[in-house]
């Protein structure tokens, strides 16, 4: 429902690697730090607010 598109913190764009981000380190394929640092995103702030976003489609889906 919600892609987090900017960090709150810094305003950097980090929408364009949430789909990727989420297939690999959600799924617990991989270590959420090490895909953050493949894709390029080093700043404290931006690296939070990936990996701490929920989908709220996971969460509300069960209730349709």
């Amino acid at each position: 429902m919600m892609i987090p598109v900017r960090c709150f913190t810094c305003g950097t764009v980090i929408g364009e690697h949430w789909e990727e981000f989420k297939a690999r380190a959600r799924e617990g394929e991989e270590d959420p730090g090490e895909v953050l640092d493949e894709l390029g995103v080093d700043r404290h702030c931006c690296r939070r607010m990936m990996i701490s976003h929920t989908d709220l489609v996971d969460v509300v889906s069960p209730y349709q």
